[in-house]
């Protein structure tokens, strides 16, 4: 369901629009004439295929995608944020997944001293404040990802290494969609950084502070590599466990059979329907073949003892 709020100062407003419908498109398109292209980027399910930043002759338009965590399915999905900046408004739409920036739309909403703090100046700064607190969300994410690859460490030594074959799978297809949706974030920041629109904020200014969220970028992404490497070897180490075990297995399964094969080839021999069969018209014949296949079968296992095989 859709919904929109403002929030206003002398100097801005923040309208904060949540699975936009055609009515919210609308409003945007007759009140503030966004190009087509970007309305139709920003509909609800008409979700953008890749993140951007276009900046057109009264605004900026900025595309970009955080990872949430659904602690049902145990993925980590991509959550898109439509951004439009202009002189004195700063627009934002999303789909009710960004806890961070729906918690700080909150308390400017109900605080006016947060308010009067945050939305006091620019829109790019009002922008820059809200990317800070997306990424430092993003922090306790890696935790849990830290988190999990230990536990996983210390269950792969203890023994449970087949149950780890699919926690070490879901755990790298968390980290491989949690890089693919960074990938393009320092570009972005870069190129806020790079444009010098008029109005917007001082140049110096604003790369003071948006250098802060480019190294929040670069702190997450050299987390994720390290945490790519580290699965990558707890994965390799637990499939050689898992080889080993079954290397382990099926040695044991083949000594077994190769132990049994006396027996099995004297049984087939003594029930062939053959005359004059040894052992057959003795009255201890049968303790005979017994004895004899005891013989053959423990002569085996003293061989296999002896190579240590067994």
């Amino acid at each position: 369901m859709s919904q929109s709020k403002i929030i206003k100062t002398s100097e801005l407003s923040w309208l904060d629009i949540t699975n936009a419908s055609e009515k919210e498109i609308d409003y945007l398109r007759k009140k503030f004439k966004f190009d087509e292209e970007d309305l139709i980027d920003s509909l609800a399910h008409k979700h953008a295929q890749r993140p951007k930043l276009l900046v057109r002759p009264n605004y900026i338009f900025m595309v970009i995608i955080f990872p949430v965590y659904n602690r049902k399915t145990r993925e980590i999905t991509p959550a898109e944020l439509d951004i439009y900046i202009t002189n004195d408004h700063l627009i934002t739409l999303h789909y009710n997944q960004l806890e961070a920036l729906m918690n700080f739309f909150g308390i400017c909403e109900k605080d006016a001293n947060e308010r009067q703090t945050y939305l006091n100046d620019t829109s790019i700064l009002l922008l820059q404040e809200i990317l800070d607190r997306l990424y430092q969300k993003l922090f306790p994410m890696l935790d849990h990802l830290s988190l999990d690859i230990n536990n996983i460490e210390k269950n792969i030594f203890s023994h449970k290494e087949r149950e780890m074959v699919q926690e070490i799978l879901v755990i790298k297809r968390n980290i491989v969609y949690f890089r693919k949706i960074m990938q393009s974030h320092q570009m972005i920041i870069n190129k806020i950084i790079e444009q010098k629109i008029r109005n917007h904020a001082d140049e110096n200014e604003m790369k003071y502070f948006y250098h802060d969220l480019i190294d929040y970028i670069q702190d997450i992404w050299n987390t994720l590599k390290n945490y790519q490497e580290t699965i990558d070897a707890l994965e390799d180490t637990n499939n050689a466990l898992v080889t080993f075990k079954l290397n382990d297995i099926m040695r044991t399964l083949t000594i077994v059979s190769v132990i049994v094969f006396p027996l099995t080839l004297m049984a087939a021999i003594f029930g062939m329907n053959v005359v004059k069969m040894p052992f057959i018209n003795d009255q201890i014949g049968f303790w005979e073949i017994l004895s004899l296949m005891a013989v053959a079968s423990v002569s085996m296992y003293l061989y296999f003892r002896y190579k240590k095989w067994i």
